[in-house]
């Protein structure tokens, strides 16, 4: 070997036991870490996101560093950067020389895509190495696929668990059931309030990070005010520590509750530091089921918390990769309306709305059930385009990255797959967020209402998707007792439902062209 190797790191790798450093040695290699325009960009990110990557990353390049790696490190603002991935791999082979390029595979697409034409064009071998932070691999996700009529998060989730042999006995799960959804669905009593997360304040790095992204992405989407990410995996440490001690225990009964100005409530909230990195999924896995082996946490909180990591998780990774690239363009609702202008804005008198696009707008967060129940089953209801809901998804939240964005809003939120991922729409009345939130009580909307421009819009608007949908869904077995209603009113109330839908929908405001994708 006559030249190093050259071992490209991207954002959401920065893994000390990362594969492409693990198979490498430090005297023949550069770390070549890349901060470029064309990622902040060809998507408009929060802001607090594009913070977030950057400052993460030129803290693990020192940490690198420290460790005795050789670092080759572009900076946004470097007069030289290409801003693309390409040409930044391009330029350090020039000034290199390397003999290979070894780098664990991009988690998106669109990005491997690109990645797997570098070694004609750089006339270099261009290694591609699995990522190994996962479970289950590709092929390994695809064999499970095989020959199964109908692909359910439920069964994979139960060969993770016998995979890991978390929260098992043996063959057998943990006090003879799988799954304790039932008992983690409790709506908030009045009142209802969490001990806050662990925030960060930033350092340096980090301030500096926030002045470059307040000068060059200052039109993009998002508040930078209360940024208080991890930032290392020292801080994720800290933050996983919190969680466990202050918030786990009564995560699963609340897991699902909404409460207005309550952005955290009991959640973990660190899916930004694990996607990024800087967390060992399954080491957290284990710490959880630890809590409740030791008897600090109910068994349907830390059976809830683990089924999200090694079910939920590594399901969609699974569906992305084996429905790429057509789930990008899957619609198989036909639905065709633009995204409302208040995705944006927050300007709507629909309270649970407003709520959610403003802690979106101010932590890049919102949890799992205000995503999907609220502004997820808004799009589904009112038809809106399910590239446009996606765009806003990966714009928005500091822990959306294509592979578990696009399966959860195409495939969970909109049934835009067709019910690939999902056995049904998470199609849902203004009862259901009544149920579970406080939100409905400060509405200017009344909840209890069914039809007329005082009713909670969700109430018509959902017998609307199910009426003009029910070509596509009337033959959904879980769909039958909703139908079997519908069929059952009379044509006037039938009339008055669709009518006050209608009237509504004429009332929304498209967003204007260039919020998510420059025009």
């Amino acid at each position: 070997m006559t030249g190093p190797v050259l071992i490209p790191v991207l954002g959401d790798q920065l893994s000390h036991a990362l594969a492409s450093l693990a198979q490498s040695r430090q005297a023949d290699s550069v770390v070549l870490m890349m901060e470029v325009a064309e990622e902040a960009t060809f998507i408009r990110h929060h802001k607090a996101k594009i913070v977030l990557i950057l400052s993460a990353m030129r803290h693990f390049a020192e940490e690198l560093r420290a460790a005795g790696w050789n670092v080759d490190y572009v900076t946004l603002d470097d007069p030289a950067n290409t801003q693309s991935f390409f040409g930044e791999v391009k330029r350090a082979a020039e000034r290199h020389r390397p003999d290979v390029v070894r780098m664990v595979e991009p988690s998106e697409w669109r990005v491997l895509n690109d990645c797997e034409t570098w070694s004609a064009r750089l006339k270099l071998p261009v290694e591609l190495i699995e990522d190994d932070r996962f479970l289950c691999t590709r092929a390994e996700f695809a064999h499970w696929t095989k020959g199964r009529r109908e692909w359910r998060m439920e069964f994979f989730y139960r060969e993770m668990r016998r995979k890991t042999g978390l929260l098992m006995e043996g063959e057998h799960p943990e006090c003879g059931k799988w799954n304790y959804d039932a008992e983690n669905r409790s709506g908030p009593p009045k009142g209802l309030t969490a001990p806050a997360p662990l925030r960060f304040p930033p350092d340096a790095t980090t301030l500096a990070v926030i002045g470059l992204a307040e000068s060059r992405f200052k039109d993009h989407f998002g508040s930078l005010d209360a940024f208080g990410w991890p930032i290392t995996a020292a801080e994720a440490e800290r933050a996983v520590a919190d969680f466990l001690a202050h918030r786990l225990p009564t995560f699963g009964q609340w897991q699902d509750a909404m409460v207005a100005g309550e952005d955290f409530l009991f959640h973990a909230v660190l899916s930004p530091a694990i996607n990024l990195g800087l967390i060992d999924p399954l080491d957290l896995c284990r710490r959880v089921e630890a809590e409740y082996r030791r008897g600090r946490v109910p068994l349907a909180a830390a059976e809830g918390f683990i089924r999200q990591i090694i079910g939920w998780r590594e399901y969609v990774r699974g569906v992305y990769w084996q429905t790429m690239p057509d789930l990008a363009a899957a619609n198989a609702l036909n639905a065709k309306r633009p995204l409302p202008a208040f995705y944006w804005t927050g300007e709507t008198d629909m309270a649970c709305l407003a709520d959610c696009v403003r802690t979106t707008r101010d932590n890049a967060y919102a949890h799992h059930i205000q995503r999907l129940m609220v502004l997820g089953n808004f799009a589904l209801l009112t038809g809106v385009r399910p590239q446009d809901v996606a765009d806003w998804f990966l714009v928005v939240y500091a822990d959306a990255f294509d592979w578990v964005e696009l399966p959860n809003v195409a495939g969970m939120a909109l049934y835009a797959d067709g019910g690939r991922l999902a056995s049904k729409p998470y199609a849902a009345s203004g009862a259901y967020i009544d149920r579970m939130s406080n939100y409905c009580g400060s509405c200017r909307y009344n909840v209890k209402h069914k039809t007329g421009p005082d009713a909670c819009p969700f109430n018509a608007l959902y017998w609307h998707f199910l009426a003009r949908n029910a070509d596509t869904l009337k033959g959904n077995r879980r769909l039958a007792n909703p139908y079997a209603t519908w069929k059952r009113m009379d044509a006037d109330k039938r009339s008055e439902y669709l009518r006050s839908a209608e009237d509504f929908l004429e009332t929304l405001e498209p967003a204007r062209p260039g919020w998510a994708r420059p025009a």
